[in-house]
């Protein structure tokens, strides 16, 4: 055949996967290389693969090594050379969803027989491209390298060589399949001799260790429909995937406010089944939702909701822990609030400082401003000291957005009379829109409601409960389209802000 599938994939899929990359771009090229023969081996010998990762948002290679992450870790050593293992992997990652809609075009369809046809037919090419050490990998795999063509074969092995070389390098496979498999593996996968750092062997991303973990934040109103969004991560392709599921999901025109840095992850843990999850979570009125390193919290108006939420993500999210406020109060009996205060503040001073000034978005402050925790005294409506520096960094960056609507909202705990803590949120919320007119804010920009005790976050029974519930909160009206969503009975209505 004129058409060489395996100079075709390599055209499309690394064009597309290494398009603006500029660090291993060699590297990177060479493991594309080697990794696509392997893949189209793979789905030739396990079709159901194939079908498998079409079913996936952003297939990975853990898909691929499911029933062996051990080898995965070893597969990767192999072939990123001296790239560290997490660069190759995220790049190989990459590569598995062009691959499989370059074959679909060729094959004229996504069914996998006749994908696996195509790759029957282009057998010589591919076979040809293994690189030496892939049929050890595809035989521990428990792929059938003998069937149909025979594979490209490394020199026989003494085993005896194999144990004398292993016992010089003293790198050991952790994968014992038998003797003689395990022997062939040390002398195929061994690593490179200046190497002596390990890669945890799970179906977790591996990451190096200064980097952060991925986030994503949000939290829904009274009606259920996203209010706040903040994204970090270092994957642009993979945010962009998400934006566009967000903005479906929740049938919001924005989205997240995006945060792509290389120093957070460029996976989060479980993220296949992150669309799933908010699915469960829109229409559940005053949520909030953080998902980062292994660990996913759920907050709701009522503590009921949240544990019926969580009950319903937790089959869905094997390697997560799913947190809830009744969750975290068991765990933890007593809540430093001094603490709480310090870090909620710290880290809502680190967002407004990370937001770009020639790119803000209400979203964004709103999330940032809700990351503080304004801590009034009893009784009182006089803003915290430690609070009017947030406010001020708010206040410079919504005066650059004059299109930016806030809501701020008052809630206390259930001490006391219903009326009167209404009353005193109401004056909590206005003393904040006070402040920030006063450095500047357009008072058409900003609105003040007071909601008392009707929207807890967590059990009034408990001081730590009654400390969580006592908050402000900041929810966007509109953003710089100058678009205000408003919601009736007859669902969402959009309205020109004059």
């Amino acid at each position: 055949m004129n058409l060489n599938l395996i100079d075709l994939l390599k055209q499309k899929v690394s064009a597309t996967v290494l398009e603006g990359e500029t660090e291993y771009l060699s590297e990177k090229s060479q493991a594309l290389s080697s990794f696509l023969p392997i893949l189209l081996s793979i789905f030739k010998s396990k079709p159901e693969f194939i079908t498998n990762l079409q079913q996936q948002l952003n297939p990975r290679l853990g898909d691929i090594f499911i029933i062996n992450p051990s080898l995965k870790q070893e597969f990767l050593q192999q072939i990123s050379g001296t790239v560290p293992t997490e660069i190759i992997e995220s790049t190989l990652n990459r590569s598995i969803a062009p691959t499989l809609g370059v074959l679909e075009d060729e094959a004229g369809s996504s069914d996998s027989s006749a994908i696996t046809h195509l790759i029957e037919n282009h057998w010589p090419a591919v076979s040809s491209a293994l690189p030496h050490w892939a049929p050890a990998l595809l035989s521990a795999l428990g792929m059938n390298t003998a069937s149909g063509q025979t594979l490209h074969q490394a020199p026989p092995v003494d085993p005896d060589r194999v144990l004398e070389e292993k016992r010089k390098s003293g790198f050991l496979i952790p994968l014992i399949v038998s003797l003689v498999l395990a022997a062939l593996l040390a002398f195929i996968f061994k690593s490179c001799a200046d190497r002596t750092e390990s890669t945890p062997a799970s179906g977790i991303p591996a990451e190096t260790a200064s980097s952060e973990p991925a986030k994503l934040q949000l939290s829904t109103g009274s009606t259920g429909d996203l209010i706040t969004c903040q994204l970090y991560s270092g994957n642009a392709s993979y945010i962009e995937i998400l934006q566009k599921e967000i903005k479906q999901i929740f049938n919001h025109n924005t989205g997240c406010g995006v945060e792509n840095n290389a120093r957070y992850h460029s996976e989060f843990i479980d993220q296949d089944v992150i669309p799933t999850v908010l699915k469960m979570v829109k229409g559940v009125p005053n949520a909030s939702l953080t998902w980062m390193g292994d660990q996913l919290a759920i907050q709701t108006a009522h503590p009921a909701d949240a544990e019926q939420l969580a009950a319903q993500i937790r089959p869905l999210v094997k390697n997560m822990t799913v947190l809830t406020p009744a969750g975290m109060q068991s765990a933890s009996a007593v809540v430093d609030p001094d603490t709480a205060i310090a870090t909620g503040n710290s880290n809502a001073e680190q967002a407004l400082a990370e937001i770009n000034p020639d790119q803000i978005r209400a979203l964004d402050i709103a999330t940032a401003l809700n990351m503080q925790i304004i801590n009034f005294d009893t009784a009182s409506a006089e803003i915290p000291d430690a609070n009017k520096s947030i406010l001020d960094q708010a206040a410079a960056l919504i005066q650059r957005v004059p299109q930016a609507h806030l809501t701020v909202k008052g809630h206390t705990d259930a001490v006391g009379s219903a009326e009167q803590n209404k009353a005193l949120s109401q004056k909590r919320a206005q003393a904040i829109v006070d402040y920030l007119v006063k450095q500047g804010v357009d008072p058409a920009q900003l609105q003040a409601v007071g909601y008392g005790s009707q929207q807890p976050v967590a059990d009034n029974a408990t001081p730590e409960g009654q400390f969580k519930n006592r908050r402000i909160e900041f929810e966007v009206l509109n953003t710089e389209t100058g678009i205000v969503r408003a919601v009736d009975n007859e669902g969402v209505v959009e309205k020109k802000v004059n």
